[in-house]
Parts: C-alpha cells; sequence; structure tokens
C-alpha cells in the first residue's frame, strides 16, 4: 500500500525530469502528501504534459464522491478487470512525481516508527497511477488518480505485504502512452529493483514540516 509520499524538487527540476513545462505546484514542497490532496501528475494525450488531480480516484461513473477516499491504491494484478480501474487502465494511466514514500513497519525492529522509502541517490521517482474525470452532480469536473501497488521487492517486504509499482526510466513513455494497450502496460507494472532504494527512519517533525 502507499498512504502518503513527499515531493520536495523545485518545479523546474521536476519538469525537467519529467520532460514536461513546469508547473508551479510541482515545486511546491510537500512532505506529507495525504489522501484527497491536489497532486501534479504526468499524463499524455497529444503530448506529455502535467495536469492536478485529487488523490483518490472517483470512477466516471460514480453518482458521489464518497468511493474516493477507498480508491488511493489499485492492485495491479486486478486493473484489468475491475469497473472502477478498467478503463483508466485502456485510456488514462499516469506517473506521479515522487522523492519518497512512508510505511509504518507492524513488525521487527522498526515496529512503531515511520520509515521514508527513496532513490538511494535522490533522484525522484515516477509512481505509476490511474486518472480519471468525474463530472460531480452540480456540474463540476474533478480530476482524480490512484496509485498503483505490486508485489514488494526484498527491502519492501520488511515493512508491508505491498509497495507502489515505482516504473523504471525505460517504461515510462510506453506506461502514458495511449498507444500502449493495457496489456502491454500492465506488464509494465513489477516490483522495484531494491538496489536503487534506502529505508531511512524519519521522525514525526518530518511529516509536520
Amino acid at each position: 500500500m502507499c498512504g502518503r509520499f513527499n515531493r520536495h524538487h523545485t518545479a523546474e527540476e521536476v519538469g525537467r525530469r519529467f520532460e514536461v513545462p513546469a508547473l508551479a505546484a510541482a515545486g511546491v514542497q510537500e512532505f506529507n502528501i495525504s489522501p484527497t490532496q491536489p497532486v501534479p501528475v504526468v499524463i499524455m494525450d497529444k503530448s506529455r504534459r502535467m495536469i492536478i488531480c485529487h488523490w483518490g480516484l472517483i470512477p466516471h461513473w460514480a453518482q458521489d464522491d464518497s468511493m474516493a477516499s477507498r480508491m488511493i491504491n489499485a492492485r495491479a494484478e486486478t486493473i484489468a478487470s475491475k469497473p472502477s480501474f478498467r478503463e483508466a487502465l485502456k485510456k488514462r494511466r499516469c506517473m506521479v512525481p515522487v522523492d519518497g514514500f512512508y510505511e509504518w513497519p507492524k513488525r521487527g525492529e522498526l515496529s512503531g516508527r515511520i520509515v521514508e522509502v527513496a532513490r538511494n541517490d535522490g533522484e525522484l521517482m515516477a509512481l505509476a497511477g490511474l486518472w480519471e474525470e468525474w463530472v460531480a452532480p452540480d456540474g463540476r469536473t474533478r480530476r482524480t488518480f490512484t496509485i498503483i501497488t505490486v508485489e514488494p521487492n526484498r527491502l519492501m517486504e520488511q515493512f508491508h505485504h505491498r509497495m507502489p509499482a515505482i516504473l523504471s526510466r525505460v517504461d515510462e513513455e510506453a506506461w502514458i502512452d495511449p498507444a500502449t494497450d493495457s496489456a502491454n502496460a500492465q506488464r509494465l507494472l513489477r516490483s522495484y529493483e531494491e538496489d536503487d532504494l534506502i529505508a531511512s527512519q524519519v521522525g514525526r517533525e518530518r511529516l509536520n514540516s
């Protein structure tokens, strides 16, 4: 599962990393991004671009927004079959730029602590996601997204039975490209190489900064 993450690179750095025009909101330092917050994500239609979506997917057919808090994550193994995610997998895939994400281990020597998982070189990561455009009963349009999860690698299995799907650099273009069909897109979702990641204990003050 992925229930909190952070992003602290500048807007220009995020733009260069993901080859999109810089978006001011992408450069705001956020050390405790939580469900329902508006978040910059990278999509592709005619070209790559960045848009703001709220974390917690609302399917386009939903009658209200009550599903959002239950749709912050989607299991890679079932996104092609579940009605909530099936259409988004076909047409609306996105990347979520993050610096790191948090886990709260329930076992082992770090039980009860806060652990941040990030790249060991400090670079931004691209989490695989799905996004939707939902029209509320009052006519307002709201963009939302979910983060896809996969089986954990050897580092992550110490902390949780799932981990966010981190895209490799070579797979990022294919993931957001509308020309990639659902089956091939789903094959890009796998456990990330643990040697590229580092897990560090952080204090609660980090989440309040």
